[in-house]
């Protein structure tokens, strides 16, 4: 399943479990990966540390938890743990929730997941750009200020788009208040690395 050695996950490393799921499978899931992980596959960072997966399809989870049990994983630290992986926990949502966000659309329609390989009975993917940053912000750790700076720098974010879609996600949230203080010290350290221009930190500061 891995190398008990290590403490973080690689890309190949993640593919080389999935390949050997896919190989014992005898039916169809769908993974979209979030988090570090999105991040990882996505290249974007070099490992993680946390394995995250939303499930969307509900009975596609339902198999995939019994068939997990069956090669030995077993219920560890909110997630699935096996004894050749005892550094990793790997977590899985059902629906359309990372975390505890709601996502604004069904992650599997077009344009909210980024495709990343397709098996003989796995399609995975990642979680859009946009919807990695929201997802991060909510839960506002410094080390998801980190990321989201590097989900940033890849160039493909529109800033007016992402506020918008933000805002709209914070609507839903229990403390949207709290959600979008975090999207301001996010977008207060982009401006001091000259990343976002002052009047786009006075737009989101007026939206506090």
């Amino acid at each position: 399943m891995g190398s008990t050695s290590k403490d973080r996950l690689t890309s190949d490393d993640l593919m080389l479990t999935l390949d050997n799921w896919d190989s014992l499978m005898n039916f169809n899931t769908r993974l979209i990966a979030c988090g570090g992980t999105a991040m990882t596959l996505l290249n974007i960072k070099e490992s993680t540390k946390d394995i995250d997966f939303v499930v969307p399809v509900e009975n596609e989870y339902k198999r995939l938890m019994q068939f997990l049990k069956k090669i030995g994983y077993h219920d560890a630290g909110g997630g699935l743990q096996h004894p050749d992986d005892p550094n990793f926990i790997y977590q899985f949502w059902s629906g359309n929730q990372v975390f505890t966000t709601q996502l604004l659309d069904p992650v599997l329609d077009e344009g909210k997941h980024i495709i990343v390989k397709e098996w003989r009975h796995i399609f995975l993917g990642a979680i859009n750009l946009m919807d990695l940053i929201i997802t991060k912000m909510f839960r506002g750790t410094s080390v998801d200020i980190s990321d989201c700076i590097a989900i940033f720098m890849t160039g493909e974010i529109d800033t007016e788009q992402l506020l918008a879609r933000y805002r709209k996600a914070a609507r839903y949230d229990l403390n949207p208040d709290k959600v979008m203080k975090n999207f301001f010290n996010f977008i207060k350290e982009l401006f001091e690395k000259q990343l976002v221009a002052d009047d786009f930190l006075k737009k989101v500061k007026s939206c506090l």
